[in-house]
């Protein structure tokens, strides 16, 4: 099959398109064809190494977080699907490599796509969509009435997480740029920020959760906007202690990252609000939900440009730009 792999960690000189053998199947994996491949922000990052120490991948690496497909073969523990099935997927941390033409998913990761989405719109959503659930259901137990700040909206977490923090009834802010107001508007957000004329954190007060995806001036910068007893929720790090317990690593690793959080877990403290990272995981049951949401029409993908395949390389390069208007696909089939 043909994939798009990384032998070394770098730039994206080092990726290119290999051919490898088909993936083995365990017991409980389902082969899936794949139709269509999310990019995300996330890729470029494993491609530079950046999370070396803490998902340590074996090399070479089929890069790709997120897809949409076809089953074509099940795994003789395999109950919930059969060939045939149209689904979707984030696959676990440690198994990805969406940017191929087969892979091989753990069925307790995988679901049923939408019946109302192409493969190309159903690819574009499993990252943000378990991304977003986490932070505002799990992370945040976000309630209606409750004020909620996401941090740019015109991304593809944020598009999510607008549309998403309005399902649960929550009162919504968002900061993006001058071109994007009005359309982030249209996704639901109350309150949009343009970032090019002015401060959030002059302008919002007293809100019940922030979502960070954004670098560290603009995490120190929330703190300011919430209320005592507020959540600061940062999908851009720095990682946590309880985040180095989450995955199973080593003490001296979670001792790493009790310094590099302690900088905005003290001044969290010291507003008495609360910070925490995350890192999502995969989970077939919580993609299943948002499949329901999807077909009810509560929330709708964002997808900004679809590639050719073969031009991985170039979607991975117009995702670095930071110029997308919610989420990049390519497609396969």
């Amino acid at each position: 099959m043909k994939a798009f792999t990384i032998e070394r960690y770098g730039n994206q000189d080092c990726v290119r398109m290999s051919d490898l053998p088909e993936p083995q199947l365990r017991d409980d994996d389902v082969l899936v064809q794949i139709h269509a491949a999310g990019v995300n922000p996330l890729d470029a990052k494993i491609r530079a190494g950046e999370f070396r120490q803490v998902l340590p991948y074996r090399l070479p690496l089929i890069l790709g977080n997120e897809m949409a497909g076809i089953v074509t073969r099940v795994g003789s523990r395999v109950q919930r699907f059969k060939p045939g099935d149209e689904v979707y997927a984030r696959p676990a941390k440690d198994r990805i490599g969406t940017f191929a033409e087969f892979i091989a998913v753990s069925e307790a990761d995988l679901a049923i796509k939408p019946k109302t989405l192409v493969m190309e719109e159903a690819a574009s959503l499993p990252l943000v969509g378990l991304t977003v659930w986490q932070a505002l259901i799990e992370k945040a137990h976000l309630k209606r009435g409750e004020k909620v700040l996401i941090h740019a909206g015109s991304g593809g977490v944020g598009t999510f997480a607008i549309q998403l923090a309005k399902h649960l009834g929550a009162f919504v802010a968002t900061t993006t740029g001058t071109a994007n107001v009005e359309w982030v508007k249209e996704l639901g957000a109350d309150i949009v920020i343009d970032y090019r004329k002015d401060d959030f954190d002059k302008i919002l007060r007293d809100y019940d959760v922030v979502v960070n995806s954004l670098d560290g001036k603009t995490l120190e910068k929330s703190l300011s906007a919430l209320k005592p007893g507020g959540r600061l929720i940062s999908i851009s790090g720095p990682p946590d202690p309880d985040f180095a317990k989450e995955i199973g690593l080593p003490w001296y690793m979670g001792l790493i990252m009790r310094l590099l959080s302690y900088r905005i877990r003290q001044k969290a403290k010291r507003r008495g609000v609360s910070y925490s990272f995350l890192f999502m995981r995969a989970s077939g049951t919580q993609l299943q939900e948002i499949t329901s949401l999807v077909d009810s029409g509560a929330i709708r993908p964002v997808v900004d440009r679809s590639f050719p395949f073969e031009s991985t390389k170039e979607a991975m390069a117009y995702v670095e730009t930071g110029r997308a208007k919610g989420k990049v696909v390519v497609k396969l089939r």
